[in-house]
């Protein structure tokens, strides 16, 4: 079920009432993409960004008025970032006997519907949020109890202490269900009067004459797979915002847009990027050891690939275990796929008997930030901010970004905040800039946590690959805290690391078992994900040749592989 609306104003009850509209026949929102310029490749791409409806006879006599509301704030995104700005927000609001309206939207049915569950969640920011998150019933049932490290070969595990200090180190975290605790932060944020729209997707950012952010334009429903409009065409509504707060997560096709408008990837170094596949298994009982979490590095992977594996035992009153596998998008081989590495990394030695006998009830699968310090773009331009996975707070050798995340959300909201109610400010655009976010984030934990570990990642790209990185982990991190002098270098984007496939090796994956592994489309039926078949994909090409003519052609077409949901 949806979270309900809080109580709203006239305003608010009218903006509730178009969205209902525009629900009907609802779409996953689409990328920029262009028309391929060579005529013999089938035009895929029907976006209206890029082949106008001016020009299309179907879209003649259509009514495209969209309704427009206007609010102090609005925020895309309903993830521990933007629910935690919103409740921010209003905390303030409440302290101070003011009156601002903010408005979140969520692609998601309902908040947290797609955060998938099992994560290791640091509460600084929690406590800073919501000192009496207890008291208020926050879904943190499994304190961690037991750190475990290894280094996996095919057959056997050598484990590796923990010493005090170290990123991996988890005293004083908690196992969590993440998307319950979206969803409880949901319910704060509404119960101190954010309208919450869950369901309506971002589509469009807006803009005034001045060059600021207006706000965001939510996405177009009732559109064929073709892109003409069906009878149940609905426009989407408008929100417009003195400040737009863009917490979409990693690689957001809006924040890309932002990057490119305002060059705020300017100063900093390309974004490296992880995917994570993410299973929830019932286990035998007596397996079960709630609060321990386990971390892996090494096989199946070879040690130039970067990943490893986590797994964390719930205590949510039934034997849950959520295990995952994480690798760098930076990999060579364009014949490695990051599902069948996760597929055989669970009939390891020391992972299999663990599951033997369970039943697995879920899968999914997200991007990661893993450019960490080097890679954060400029956060503010006119008119809206960047916060939480958008930019990419996460710190990677810890393997946690929530709290980061949330922390920046908070800090967004007090510099925001104080330009509202500032009634002397005079701003150079309407869209209000505010600059003060990112100088205070710069002065905040976040920025030392994300400078101290800011080499480790880089230091993974020697001759010794992972190892060296953790040698280097262990001499400098542990005493020197990343204070060397110096910062190194990602190589460049994670797309120029990939190999033509004439100069690698075809990897040979063993067959699911279908009992500890499993084939591809089994598990996106246990992902929630579900598409109406006449509609737009929800990924689009920004040019139509590409998949043939270069992807096929120079890399053997590594999206039959590297794609965790078989959509390519």
């Amino acid at each position: 079920m949806p979270l309900p609306l809080c109580s709203l104003s006239s305003r608010a009850h009218h903006c509730s009432h178009v969205l209902k509209l525009v629900k009907k026949d609802c779409l996953l929102p689409l990328c920029i993409a262009r028309w391929a310029s060579t005529s013999s490749v089938p035009r895929i791409t029907t976006h209206y960004t890029i082949h106008s409806r001016n020009k299309d006879k179907r879209w003649e006599g259509v009514n495209m008025e969209r309704f427009a509301e206007e609010a102090d704030v609005v925020i895309v995104g309903a993830g521990p970032a933007g629910l935690s700005a919103a409740i921010r927000l209003k905390q303030l609001a409440s302290e101070h006997g003011k009156e601002i309206r903010v408005c979140l939207v969520e692609k998601a049915a309902q908040i947290g519907a797609h955060t998938l569950s099992g994560a290791c969640l640091e509460p600084h920011a929690l406590e800073e949020l919501l000192p009496d998150w207890k008291e208020r019933g926050a879904p943190l049932q499994t304190p961690v109890t037991e750190d475990r490290f290894g280094i996996l070969t095919k057959n056997s595990r050598i484990p590796v202490p923990i010493l005090p200090g170290l990123p991996m180190t988890n005293h004083g975290n908690y196992i969590v269900r993440l998307g319950h605790f979206v969803n409880w932060l949901g319910e704060q944020a509404e119960a101190l009067g954010v309208e919450v729209y869950p369901g309506y997707a971002a589509a469009e950012v807006l803009f005034h004459e001045d060059g600021s952010v207006k706000g965001i334009a939510t996405n177009d429903v009732g559109i064929q797979k073709d892109g003409a409009p069906k009878a149940t065409f609905e426009r989407g509504l408008e929100l417009h915002a003195k400040v737009t707060f863009f917490a979409e997560g990693c690689h957001g096709h809006l924040a890309k847009q932002l990057y490119n408008r305002y060059n705020l990837r300017e100063k900093c170094q390309p974004q490296s990027y992880g995917i994570g596949l993410k299973e929830l298994w019932l286990i035998d009982e007596k397996k079960w050891k709630p609060g321990r979490v386990e971390h892996t590095v090494g096989w199946p992977l070879d040690r130039h690939t970067y990943g490893g594996s986590f797994l964390y035992h719930l205590n949510e009153g039934e034997p849950l275990v959520a295990l995952g596998f994480v690798i760098g998008l930076d990999y060579k081989n364009p014949y490695l796929s990051p599902f069948r590495e996760f597929q055989r990394w669970k009939h390891h030695p020391s992972v299999e008997p663990t599951l033997e006998g369970g039943k697995r009830i879920a899968y999914g699968a997200r991007a990661l930030n893993e450019g960490g310090f080097q890679s954060i773009p400029k956060l503010t331009f006119p008119g809206g901010v960047l916060i939480g996975c958008s930019p990419g707070f996460m710190n990677v050798p810890k393997i946690k970004g929530t709290h980061t995340a949330m922390k920046s959300g908070i800090l967004a909201s007090e510099a925001v905040f104080s330009h509202l109610t500032n009634e002397n400010l005079q701003s150079k655009t309407k869209g209000l800039d505010v600059p003060e976010y990112e100088e205070n984030l710069k002065k905040s934990w976040v920025w030392k946590e994300l400078y101290s570990v800011r080499n480790i990642r880089p230091s993974c790209h020697g001759a010794l690959g992972i190892y060296g990185g953790m040698i280097y982990t262990g001499i400098f991190y542990w005493i020197l805290r990343g204070m060397e002098p110096w910062t190194l270098k990602h190589p460049g984007a994670d797309s120029d690391q990939l190999k033509p496939a004439k100069d690698c090796t075809p990897i040979e994956y063993p067959k699911p078992d279908g009992k500890i592994s499993f084939d591809l489309l089994s598990s996106v039926a246990l992902s929630g994900t579900n598409h109406e078949h006449d509609q737009p994909p929800h990924l689009t090409l920004k040019d139509d040749t590409v998949p043939v003519n270069k992807n096929l052609a120079i890399y053997d077409g590594p999206e039959q592989r590297f794609c965790p949901a078989a959509s390519q």
